[in-house]
């Protein structure tokens, strides 16, 4: 090094000396998202509700339960997480939402909520359609015909509260009741007091049609009347002059309020329905039918191979369908992959296979799936999918064919949460559902961050299932009816899983379990 060069390499390293005593640690912290896993209030009328993305926790409680007293059994949020509160110790108000901060390298609020349905009733003898309960108002209005005497109505039955917990003053009964002027009454549950004002009105109709559902192939359609009437339903193609009856076998009638599904019907029509009862009829209603679709690549003929890694749709082509062979074919193998053996020896089908999926020897059971949806990433050794593609019509009925042979649950891993299911057969799983959700539902397999679908949850518009175990030496046909809980709400997505074992969520089942799948599609009809 020539000694003319020192000038300048002095002052370079003190700059760089004194430059390293002012260095700041500028690298983030991670962000990770802390989520609560479990949350289980005590007496709950159905499983709680956890949205990740809102960051919100809905838990259902029963009627009997005071909601500004809800004691919680199990709590569990996030390894490494703390909580701003303890919801194991002690009581909580849920009259209003309350908020908890859980805590890792950032804050994360949580708002947790509870939902409390009460049945409440009140009928009158002789009512026309059903009683308006009107909750957030407390208001009730029951409907009479004109002929009546309000001061002299007969009460049939009420409940405006808690089973077993509420106190009315006055205190109604079934038996004569004067509703010639509003009625208040001062409903008491919990050390709480509501006031209700019960109404009673005069109407001259005889019958109403309520409301009408169409779906595809089929409407749904409702009607109220006076007591003690004959009822029914008709439609027509709009702008026919002619009426068809639904036969009578096709009425459902709950007193004053009748219900029927009118079928056999074209999909994106218009028509006129309408009710009566006795010599009157309700007003017209006019519906359009919904469209029908078919499964996207329902017959499983669709794949292509990436690396090792199969793929229920075409290179390109549209993603309806996903597996959870980017978890299995870790260890080399894609365990859900297409197959020439079909039930009409044309296309192919969809072969699930339940293996061990293992590194030298380290591993866990893989059951064989293909479901709609997205496999979102591997946490661990622990999939992470997410359920569902956008959807908004109503089946009436999943049809396909399978083939299952089931072997006997055999890995240790059964001997964790459900160890009774050991030495037995396993068995396939098959389900649909269609849901309001406002995402796809995220699945998380890890026992540690455990989220998976559950068909009792509120957001669960309709579903059905099949459960196989045994030997099958052909294909055989399926079909899964949908069973509605509402025949209004619309649903936003669908969910069909199909697993060669039904516990492979929880890492259990019989290794070589083999199922065959093919040929899915929907009924619209009844």
């Amino acid at each position: 090094m020539k000694l003319k060069s020192l000038p300048y390499i002095l002052p370079a390293l003190m700059l760089a000396a004194l430059t390293a005593g002012c260095i700041r640690n500028d690298i983030p912290y991670p962000r990770i998202q802390q989520s609560i896993l479990t949350l289980v209030a005590e007496d709950e009328a159905l499983p709680a509700v956890i949205n990740d993305q809102l960051q919100t926790a809905t838990v259902y409680i029963s009627e009997t339960t005071d909601p500004a007293k809800v004691r919680f059994t199990e709590f569990t949020y996030s390894e490494g997480a703390t909580s701003s509160i303890d919801l194991l110790d002690g009581t909580f108000d849920l009259l209003k939402p309350i908020h908890i901060t859980l805590s890792r390298y950032q804050d994360y609020d949580w708002t947790i909520e509870a939902v409390q349905q009460i049945e409440r009733y009140f009928t009158i003898d002789g009512q026309v359609g059903q009683t308006i309960i009107d909750v957030p108002g407390r208001r009730i209005v029951v409907r009479v015909p004109k002929s009546e005497n309000l001061t002299d109505l007969r009460l049939t039955a009420v409940k405006l509260g808690p089973e077993g917990l509420t106190t009315m003053v006055p205190d109604l009964q079934p038996g004569r009741i004067n509703l010639a002027k509003p009625l208040d009454v001062d409903v008491t549950a919990f050390g709480r007091t509501e006031r209700w004002t019960i109404f009673a009105e005069k109407t001259d109709f005889v019958v109403n049609t309520s409301s009408a559902d169409a779906w595809s192939q089929v409407i749904w359609v409702y009607g109220e009347s006076q007591r003690d009437l004959e009822q029914g339903f008709q439609y027509r193609p709009s702008g026919s002059a002619d009426w068809i009856d639904v036969d009578a076998s096709e009425i459902v009638s709950q007193g004053t309020t009748f219900h029927a599904c009118i079928k056999h019907l074209k999909p994106l029509t218009r028509y006129d329905v309408r009710a009566w009862a006795g010599e009157d009829f309700g007003r017209m209603i006019t519906v359009t039918t919904q469209s029908t679709e078919d499964i996207p690549n329902g017959d499983f003929d669709d794949w292509w191979l990436d690396g090792k890694l199969w793929n229920p749709w075409a290179q390109d082509g549209e993603k309806f369908w996903d597996t959870g062979n980017k978890g299995a074919v870790i260890t080399g193998v894609s365990n859900s992959a297409p197959s020439n053996y079909t039930p009409d020896g044309q296309g192919r089908s969809a072969r699930l296979e339940t293996i061990f999926a293992s590194i030298a020897g380290i591993g866990k059971l893989a059951a064989g799936n293909i479901f709609t949806g997205s496999y979102l990433r591997t946490s661990g050794t622990n999939g992470v999918l997410g359920f569902g593609r956008p959807w908004t019509l109503r089946p009436t009925k999943l049809r396909g064919y399978f083939q299952y042979d089931a072997k006997i649950i055999d890995r240790p891993e059964s001997n964790s949460e459900f160890p009774q299911l050991k030495g037995r057969p396993d068995s396939c799983h098959i389900y649909v559902a269609l849901a309001d959700w406002t995402a796809p539902y995220e699945i998380r397999t890890s026992p540690s961050n455990r989220q998976l679908f559950d068909k009792n949850m509120p957001s669960i518009i309709a579903y059905g299932e099949l459960i196989y175990s045994g030997h099958m030496t052909g294909w055989q046909a399926f079909e899964i009816p949908l069973t509605y809980r509402s025949t209004s709400r619309v649903p936003t997505y669908l969910q069909i899983t199909v697993s060669s074992s039904k516990y492979g969520d929880y890492f259990i089942g019989g290794t070589g379990s083999l199922l065959y799948v093919d040929q899915f599609s929907f009924d619209y009809d009844y």
